[in-house]
């Protein structure tokens, strides 16, 4: 009598170590954002300064894209995600401790910068380990969940951190989520291997992904195929891809906005108060995480379904990104209740529409998938350098986030643009020969 082996689910924990650095990923960048009230007041920075401060990240964030990619395809996902949790987790704890040099604002800058570069590769290799361990008609879902961990961290990673910071002191906010992301990083390294070297997956599993679309074999052997400069900029330059890139940049502006002055703007603009901003602040998050589920979920069944890959994608980042512009309403009431429903119907949305890292798993070679992801990730992330500048100078020269708030708004309308405009048809690029 012959036994029947079933099918081991070892993708599922894959997928859970995703989520959870993803997570942690957003509470370091996050982490400013709660504290800057505070901060700022117990070392006299003025808005203009806490912009520089949260848009420093971005800027090493956005260089370091490329860098990046590189090293995922030469090293690995496992590797050099790890190692990139612990030493970034390590440089948000010296965030901490700013206070204690006479310059805390370039001390502050430079840390930002460190911490960016280091977190550069985080989601290519998310992106890349989709992969590797997910067949097409999962790889939606999988997105999402790993998207929607940006939200779970705004929604209760930030809560956790206004209790820390109303109990104890901001310092103790960038010490707590740096070491947790420390003990995180660890367990990445002991638990994350690629498909072919993980000691509890077995053949119909690597199988089940291989026949779905999936890539199990990927690094696990070196490339005998030399990708030139000339191959990467058709994949750069490619029409599909840069209407890709500037949705990103526009999920990413709204993104950014909740991630720097969201808690300033229900602070200052709404008189809440620090306790009340962490509470208030979760509930976009939450309805953004419930968005970002529900997109990726919408996107597989319309797969499952028999509609096309570029229905299947497209249409619910449309929709999102149509019903995110709803943030404006913010601008013309003083109801609280309208404000957060606002506010949270725009994240909802935002999170609906949240699958370029889908579409590029989608859609890129598979030879190139670090340094595709890292130029996707570059160029969505010009928002994390543009955004909270723009809003500081907004502010400085305003007193006021009217302007702010169209300007947010305005990001889900050029987003719907180029998706509906530029994009076109998806469908995965395939490299032309390089030269002999």
């Amino acid at each position: 009598m012959s036994t029947i082996i079933k099918r081991t689910k070892v993708r599922y924990s894959i997928l859970l170590f995703l989520f959870l650095a993803t997570v942690f990923n957003y509470a370091d960048r996050a982490t400013l954002s709660v504290v800057a009230l505070i901060m700022g007041k117990d070392l006299a920075f003025d808005p203009e300064a806490m912009g520089l401060a949260f848009s420093s990240f971005g800027i090493a964030y956005v260089i370091m894209q490329l860098p990046g990619g590189w090293l995922l395809d030469r090293y690995g996902s496992r590797l050099v995600y790890g190692c990139a949790l612990i030493i970034w987790s390590l440089v948000t704890m010296l965030q901490g401790t700013v206070y204690l040099y006479t310059s805390p604002l370039i001390v502050l800058v430079i840390l930002r910068l460190l911490m960016g570069a280091i977190e550069a590769p985080a989601f290519p290799a998310n992106s890349r380990l989709s992969v590797q361990w997910f067949p097409n008609n999962e790889r939606g879902f999988v997105t999402s969940v790993y998207q929607a961990a940006q939200y779970i961290s705004l929604g209760i990673i930030t809560p956790l951190m206004t209790i820390i910071l109303h109990n104890l002191s901001w310092h103790f906010v960038f010490y707590y989520i740096g070491a947790t992301g420390v003990i995180l990083g660890a367990l990445w390294l002991i638990k994350v291997r690629d498909p072919l070297k993980h000691p509890k997956v077995n053949q119909h599993e690597i199988d089940y992904i291989r026949q779905g679309g999936g890539e199990p074999t990927l690094g696990s052997q070196k490339e005998t195929q030399k990708i030139t400069l000339a191959q990467i900029k058709s994949v750069c330059l490619n029409r599909m891809m840069v209407g890709v890139y500037i949705g990103q940049f526009c999920v990413t502006s709204i993104t950014w906005f909740f991630l720097t002055w969201f808690p300033t703007y229900l602070y200052q603009a709404k008189g809440m108060s620090i306790l009340k901003v962490g509470f208030v602040a979760s509930i976009p998050a939450i309805c953004g995480f419930i968005g970002g589920l529900l997109g990726g979920v919408f996107s597989d069944w319309l797969l499952k379904r028999g509609y096309n890959l570029t229905t299947a994608r497209k249409l619910p980042v449309i929709c999102g990104m149509l019903l995110s512009c709803v943030i404006v309403v913010a601008n013309y009431t003083s109801s609280e209740f309208v404000v957060i429903a606002a506010m949270s119907l725009a994240f909802f949305a935002k999170g609906f529409g949240n699958l370029g890292w889908c579409v590029l798993s989608d859609t890129s070679p598979k030879e190139v998938l670090g340094v595709a992801g890292g130029v996707f990730n570059m160029c969505g992330n010009m928002a994390s350098i543009i955004t909270p500048l723009v809003i500081g100078i907004i502010l400085a020269n305003t007193q006021s986030f009217d302007y702010a708030i169209l300007y947010v708004g305005s990001m889900g309308l050029i987003g719907l643009v180029s998706y509906l405009f530029v994009v076109g048809p998806l469908d995965r690029i395939t490299l032309a020969p390089s030269a002999a």
